[in-house]
């Protein structure tokens, strides 16, 4: 019996051994019919040839222009649906998966016909045994937070379960949902692309699932994690953006505006957040921004 084929896409922007270290693990792991398409968004650090030497079994797109982490990805996503793909991983370049990781998601996936999206257990890199996400929840308030977040693994997820999201650092998907309800939102550019992926997924009637069994490692946060002045920006743009595609109930919309209007006169006001000065105008404007139905790339106000 033939198995599925698996196509797994990379985005790489300048991050040739994180990339290096996650095509290993990808071509340690057991499932057979796998083909890894990395992304290349013009690095500068060697990254290309770097990879043709090491992994010459990797297919490598030189992406012409930067469409942000949903656009540059669903060029990978159309060139694996073309070339035939039942299941396709977008993966980001600074994870290392177990050895059973693919198989693992391929075997739930393909248990029930409904399920369209499955997702790993994602851990801190720097804590191999504290989970980063077990899926995602939305809850009552649409407040989008990660399952077991910074908790230590010992046991306590089993089986497959349920989720509302699936973490964009390692999300599979099967084709015939891609085909149903279209690749990654490229309005959002960057940031809650995942989310709304999985939301849409759910809408046309698919099942989404965290598998515990398949396991990786995410370097890119940690438990005290702080984000960027650009993921302030887009996480505060595109948070509204998402509230308004998908209707969100009121009670979200007023939690989401008291959050957002508290953390600016937080970071104004407080003298121990002086230092988050640069993340305040971030949210700002990405409220702005929003007001002003702007979406995709940020453009400078």
């Amino acid at each position: 019996m033939n198995s599925s084929s698996l196509f797994v896409i990379i985005l790489n922007t300048n991050r040739k051994q994180d990339t290096l270290d996650a095509l290993a693990s990808l071509f340690e792991n057991k499932y057979p019919n796998t083909t890894v398409v990395v992304l290349d968004n013009h690095s500068s650090d060697g990254s290309v040839l770097a990879i043709r030497k090491e992994f010459p079994q990797a297919q490598i797109i030189e992406l012409e222009k930067n469409l942000g982490y949903a656009g540059n990805n669903n060029i990978g996503i159309k060139e694996a649906l073309r070339q035939g793909a039942d299941w396709i991983l977008v993966l980001n370049e600074d994870t290392i998966l177990d050895s059973e990781c693919l198989e693992h998601l391929v075997e739930v996936g393909e248990s029930d016909a409904q399920i369209g999206i499955v997702g790993p257990m994602v851990y801190h890199s720097d804590e191999p045994d504290i989970i980063q996400s077990a899926g995602g929840s939305l809850g009552s308030w649409w407040r989008s937070s990660h399952i077991a977040q910074n908790e230590q693994d010992i046991g306590q997820f089993t089986a497959p379960h349920p989720v509302d999201w699936i973490s964009g650092c390692a999300i599979m998907l099967r084709r015939q949902v891609i085909e149903q309800i279209g690749g990654l939102d490229e309005s959002l550019f960057y940031y809650w692309e995942e989310t709304d992926w999985c939301l849409r997924a759910r809408e046309a009637g698919w099942s989404v699932l965290h598998v515990p069994k398949a396991k990786l490692w995410h370097k890119g946060v940690q438990r005290l994690y702080k984000p960027s002045v650009s993921v302030s920006y887009y996480n505060t743009r595109n948070r509204f953006m998402f509230f308004s595609k998908h209707k969100a109930p009121l009670r979200a919309w007023a939690f989401a505006w008291f959050e957002t209007l508290r953390s600016l006169l937080s970071m104004s006001l407080r003298p121990k957040w002086r230092d988050n000065r640069a993340n305040r105008d971030a949210m700002f404007w990405g409220m702005i921004d929003f007001l002003r139905h702007r979406s995709g790339k940020r453009v400078d106000s």
